[in-house]
């Protein structure tokens, strides 16, 4: 019998070092943007809907908001750049997840099921070295719902057959609830499950 073992991306491979908000008010800092709390929330907010409602560009729209609200003369797309290079730089992967990962890929057909959009998910997994430790890597964009919807976890399916198929995840209801609605096996990741106990028990259950 052939298993994918399928993890979540932010909150369980890869950790934040740095509150978001933190990485934006340091970007507009970067663009001579005066980062009041009410600019970052205006950023933060906008992006929060564009990506809840599958728009195009969330980041990029976050950034627009900004310059239209300060009145400033910014470039969205380059200040989506430096978001995106504080970000990834304060992400970290633990060491723990890395040795498991390249002893379960031995054995286990490995996927990503994570919500976002590919170009920036893809990107944080390259940015780590993690990308060829996978299979398959599917985004909530590519199957047009977040999770806890089905339609991730469909599409991992269709990318990477399998007889049963295993998620990883920080979030409840995303990844636990949702796996278990979509058929998959569900393991919560909690806060503090950096160490080898739980790769351990992920390899036993397997």
């Amino acid at each position: 019998m052939t298993t994918a073992l399928c993890f979540d991306l932010d909150g369980t491979l890869v950790h934040r070092t740095e509150p978001h908000e933190a990485v934006t008010r340091a970007t507009l800092d970067a663009h001579g943007f005066d980062a009041t709390d009410a600019l970052v929330r205006i950023a933060e907010e906008t992006f929060r809907a564009a990506k809840r409602d599958l728009e195009p560009n969330p980041f990029e729209r976050s950034m627009r908001a900004v310059v239209a609200e300060a009145g400033g003369d910014g470039d969205p797309e380059t200040m989506v750049e430096t978001l995106r290079e504080r970000a990834y730089a304060t992400t970290e992967v633990p060491d723990a997840a890395r040795e498991s990962l390249s002893a379960l890929g031995e054995d286990e057909a490995l996927g990503v099921i994570t919500n976002g959009t590919r170009e920036w998910q893809v990107g944080k997994l390259e940015h780590h070295g993690l990308l060829d430790a996978f299979d398959a890597v599917v985004t909530s964009y590519e199957a047009g719902a977040h999770k806890p919807d089905s339609a991730p976890f469909d599409l991992l399916r269709e990318r990477l057959p399998a007889d049963e198929y295993v998620m990883v995840g920080d979030d409840y209801e995303a990844d636990v609830e949702g796996a278990r609605s979509a058929g998959f096996v569900p393991i919560h990741y909690e806060d503090g499950d950096d160490g080898p106990d739980l790769w351990a028990t992920i390899d036993a259950l397997l």
